[in-house]
């Protein structure tokens, strides 16, 4: 049975003229809805032995498949990278070169332009150390995206050097590609964090240490210790410059596990 037979059968017992096919109905939608009563302890434990099992199984997984075969796709990848939720998508020509100590949704989608260069290179991603790239979030690289140390990009992030079409209705129509003056470059320096659902244009550099607001769309460039929000994103604030954590601990002699 199709479930467009099944929704017409469910809607021809909840409207019938007749009140005993009608509570046929709600007798069928509370055996749906039945649940096992358990005592709180019971179900304690039981999501305590999901969780646990489930991480276990998940870890293996990364340690075992995610990681290595996400290593395959890189051009240079330093060490400790983590792949959390899965494999990245990763489409069309592109370039991807990863630093250490790297934590990576795999729900994240990475893409290159397939349009021509006119030196022949392919689109190139550069991340850099310690960097957190979240869930759901897409960057697509016209020719270059930099993601510099220390980066924190949050969940649903997109950040687009290209926009996969023209701006010609007719050619878009006939399946043409980008004009070279709406693909761009990204850098985002060292320290920058972009909160959730975040977008970012080509051609755009946002400042080291700048912070980008939840829900922002960044269309010009940002300058260093920048807050910035809203749509086209402006600049609503300034960061103090005072030494980071890994400054102080670089000024000691290094960092430590």
């Amino acid at each position: 049975m199709t479930s467009v037979s099944v929704h017409q059968f469910k809607t021809w017992l909840k409207f019938h003229p007749n009140s005993h096919i009608r509570n046929l109905f709600f007798i069928l939608k509370d055996i749906r809805n039945a649940e096992l009563p358990v005592p709180k302890f019971v179900s304690k434990c039981l999501y305590h032995v999901h969780r646990s099992i489930s991480g276990v199984i998940s870890g293996i997984t990364r340690f075992f498949y995610w990681t290595p075969a996400f290593k395959g796709r890189l051009n240079r990848c330093g060490k400790h990278l983590y792949l959390y939720g899965g494999l990245p998508f990763v489409s069309g020509p592109l370039t991807i070169n990863v630093g250490s100590e790297c934590r990576i949704s795999g729900h994240t989608t990475f893409s290159g332009c397939s349009q021509p260069t006119a030196d022949g290179s392919q689109p190139s991603l550069e991340i850099g150390d310690n960097v957190d790239v979240g869930w759901q979030s897409t960057i697509a690289v016209g020719r270059r995206v930099v993601l510099s140390d220390n980066v924190r990009i949050a969940s649903g992030a997109f950040l687009f050097g290209y926009s996969g079409h023209p701006l010609d209705a007719r050619r878009r129509a006939l399946g043409e590609g980008d004009d070279p003056e709406q693909i761009g470059d990204i850098i985002l320096e060292r320290d920058v964090w972009l909160g959730t659902n975040v977008t970012v244009k080509g051609g755009v550099t946002i400042g080291e240490g700048s912070v980008v607001a939840a829900g922002s769309v960044v269309t010009k460039s940002v300058p260093p210790l920048s807050i910035v929000a809203g749509n086209p994103a402006r600049i609503v604030g300034s960061i103090p410059s005072e030494p980071t954590v890994f400054d102080i601990e670089e000024h000691k002699g290094g960092r430590h596990a």
